[in-house]
């Protein structure tokens, strides 16, 4: 009989005291601490409600199970994985559900490079979880406390220009929507000589200021203070601070893979010239034209950081880039980091005398949806799909991650389930105005009608 998987698009994730019990949590980190051999494991985790009392489980468990543990505490992802990938550890765990909504939490295993585990080791962690192939100690482990974020904070100081930074006296506003980032983002961009505005700036597991997820329909406020303020940009980040999705002078918000597309732009002049960019198959088409014209090319992997992370790794890519606001910068740690991200957006600004929404505008126009179906019967996926792939006279459709469907060779369509909610994604784009506007509308038509018959 074919085992059910634990984990999903990031880890492990589900509503806390329903699908993510302490029962599978405790037998989850047994798995995770015979498969890190009884090393040395940082623990960090998020500002959710549940995440204390998770946390005190799983550096217990780690414990028993002969693990020494260093407890970061409340800390951002990345943070968490560059001390990992810097200190003498065996791996490391997030207890964390990033952007998801405030009753969900989860585990985010990080392997000793300062990445997530592999897909390759996720399927190994999953059969001692189901084989109760639990590893046997003689002894049990001690916790630390560890102190991460200032060495975190001083080693991106020392990878971007400070002094040219320092010397825009930059303006920005940042909303970190409740999430951990307040607690490292805006000590970072002080001492890069910024005036930050700070917006739902207190930790809370609640997520009562605009919700965990940065996106632009709750990102209002955050744009409105930056044109009443003069800001240079904004900046919001997710639950766990490895996202960063901005907006320009003008309070216009961006999509991840756009502010992705312009940063890679500059990296590629300025910085890294050639270098090869890992990104999802839902990226947008501007980045390939972009990178072939300065001499670069996209390597595309399923939707996912723990896709793009590894292959950058595998590959010893430089730059990778997610559509949702996710960014990786190889030199630093080749994973997506919403502080370290935004240290290059206030580079490349400094380095160049025109405003965000200047830059932005020498970008190639194409118009771009997404929009979310939840479902509650994942049987339906696979009818959904095949009947979307039968549906129309698309040039071609690629199934690298769900479809792309081309309706010609500057309009496409995604849809994929989510590996992280029960939600069914559409992502779309086209330089064709009224056209996206008309498939997005045909595609939703067909998803709903099926949610609605069943």
């Amino acid at each position: 009989m074919k085992k059910l998987r634990l984990f999903g698009t990031n880890g492990v994730r589900g509503t806390f005291g329903h699908s993510l019990t302490i029962n599978l949590i405790l037998d989850l980190v047994h798995s995770l601490g015979t498969h890190y051999k009884q090393g040395h494991i940082a623990v960090g985790c998020d500002g959710r409600i549940s995440s204390p009392i998770l946390s005190r489980v799983v550096q217990a468990t780690l414990n028993s199970d002969g693990c020494e543990v260093s407890d970061a505490g409340l800390i951002p992802t990345p943070c968490l994985q560059y001390s990992v990938k810097k200190g003498d550890y065996a791996g490391g765990i997030m207890i964390t559900a990033s952007h998801n909504p405030p009753e969900y939490n989860g585990l985010k295993p990080i392997a000793s490079d300062g990445v997530e585990i592999s897909r390759k080791d996720e399927f190994k962690v999953e059969r001692i979880y189901w084989e109760r192939d639990f590893i046997k100690s003689q002894k049990c482990g001690l916790t630390h406390s560890l102190e991460v974020s200032w060495a975190y904070i001083n080693d991106i100081l020392g990878i971007v220009d400070i002094d040219k930074i320092r010397a825009r006296k930059f303006k920005i506003v940042m909303d970190f929507g409740n999430g951990v980032q307040a607690l490292v983002a805006p000590i970072l961009c002080e001492k890069l000589g910024c005036k930050v505005i700070p917006v739902n700036g207190m930790v809370d597991g609640t997520f009562p200021g605009r919700g965990s997820e940065p996106t632009a329909e709750n990102l209002v406020q955050m744009s409105s203070i930056v044109r009443e303020s003069g800001a240079d940009f904004g900046v919001a980040y997710d639950g766990d601070g490895d996202r960063s999705i901005f907006c320009d002078n003008l309070g216009t918000v961006l999509w991840g893979d756009r502010t992705g597309t312009l940063l890679v732009q500059y990296l590629l002049s300025k910085r890294h010239p050639k270098a090869e960019i890992v990104c999802p198959v839902n990226t947008t088409s501007i980045l390939a034209r972009i990178a072939m014209d300065l001499g670069s090319r996209v390597r595309y992997t399923k939707v996912g950081s723990v896709e793009v992370s590894r292959e950058m790794v595998r590959r010893r890519a430089l730059i990778g880039l997610e559509e949702n606001g996710g960014f990786m910068y190889g030199p630093f740690n080749a994973v997506r980091d919403g502080a370290m991200t935004t240290a290059l957006m206030l580079e490349m600004l400094a380095s160049s005398k025109s405003s965000l929404s200047s830059m932005f505008s020498t970008l190639p126009l194409v118009y771009q949806h997404k929009i979310k179906f939840r479902y509650s019967n994942s049987a339906l996926i696979k009818e959904i799909i095949q009947k979307c792939m039968n549906h129309g006279n698309p040039i071609k459709i690629e199934t690298l991650d769900g479809i792309k469907i081309w309706i010609d060779d500057e309009t496409w369509i995604m849809i994929r389930p989510s590996g992280t909610e029960p939600m069914i994604r559409i992502y779309a784009e086209s330089t064709d105005k009224d056209l996206i506007k008309s498939k997005v509308k045909e595609y939703s038509g067909l998803i709903n009608q099926m949610l609605k018959e069943n």
